[in-house]
């Protein structure tokens, strides 16, 4: 008759029971959570740093056949469609990118282009990092921000020089 008695008491769960998976679950979720959540970050990344070196083999491709790069200006449209001027129109043979449309990064925004400006291209009497990140474009996404010029950016260029040595320059004078 105990026997009875007993497996009828042992059909559910207690609430202390329930209270302790529910602490084992949550503490799984507090281990696991944050590292899916930094590999998603970290994929986020690779893929766009993927994107960009497939960019900068379209244009090297580009400027294959029309001996220059996109200008600022033009951007990286030129990759996709054929300039309006007739003469460079004929050299053209693209679309230099698989499917003809320009991709995304993985944040939705579109990769940012820049090449000639300032006259840094043309002119050899700049300073040399001027001319060194002039020698090719620099294709660069804004980042989960969405923000240019932020340290979330991902470019195929390291930062440059000279923003650097702006700011030690100006932490020493703060000192």
């Amino acid at each position: 008759m105990l026997l009875r008695q007993s497996r009828r008491s042992r059909r559910g769960l207690t609430l202390l029971e329930l209270m302790i998976v529910l602490i084992i679950l949550v503490g799984l979720m507090a281990i696991v959570g944050p590292r899916l959540l930094g590999s998603q970050k970290k994929a986020d990344i690779r893929t766009t740093q993927a994107q960009i070196g497939n960019l900068a083999s379209a244009l090297k491709m580009y400027a294959a056949d029309m001996k220059t790069f996109p200008l600022t200006e033009e951007g990286l449209e030129l990759l996709v469609s054929a300039p309006e001027d007739e003469s460079l129109a004929k050299k053209w043979d693209g679309p230099y990118i698989e499917g003809g449309k320009l991709p995304k990064d993985p944040w939705g925004s579109s990769f940012q282009y820049e090449f000639g400006t300032d006259g840094a291209a043309d002119s050899g009497s700049s300073s040399t990092s001027k001319s060194d990140t002039s020698d090719f474009p620099r294709i660069f996404s804004l980042g989960p921000d969405r923000q240019p010029g932020t340290s979330d950016d991902i470019s195929n260029q390291p930062e440059s020089t000279d923003d650097a040595s702006d700011s030690s320059s100006k932490s020493k004078s703060s000192n």
